[in-house]
């Protein structure tokens, strides 16, 4: 039986800029930077968190299986005070869509540094 979702796999053009792009610009924390032939960083909004992002070299995990679907995933993460968080982004100069009101609360789009769109809404 299927408990929680442990970890989300991000394909990326550039692991470093990656890697600075989620701690940098959003905050996360790094839970592990290991290399021993494949470069695998995991990283997570907290260090207790319950889900991480795992960020792998997009070029060497097709090379390896070029079975999987590279393509980013749809994420959508939960927050608090959408309209701080959607300026303290500009600030940071993410690209972010428009802070919109819904029927289940605010939620915006923004970028990373590839160009891969993710949301946050809040819960």
């Amino acid at each position: 039986m299927i408990q929680q979702l442990g970890q989300v796999m991000l394909y990326v053009n550039d692991q470093e800029q990656a890697k600075q792009f989620w701690i940098e610009k959003l905050g996360f924390e790094l839970i592990s930077d290991v290399d021993n032939g494949l470069r695998i960083i995991t990283l997570a909004p907290t260090d207790d968190a319950h889900t991480s992002l795992v960020l792998h070299d997009k070029k060497k995990i097709q090379e390896m299986s070029p079975e999987l679907n590279l393509g980013a995933p749809s994420l959508m993460f939960y927050g608090e005070n959408l309209e701080v968080l959607y300026e303290e982004y500009q600030a940071k100069g993410i690209t972010v869509g428009e802070l919109v009101s819904m029927e289940f609360g605010k939620v915006f789009n923004f970028a990373d540094d590839e160009g891969n769109y993710f949301a946050i809404t809040e819960k």
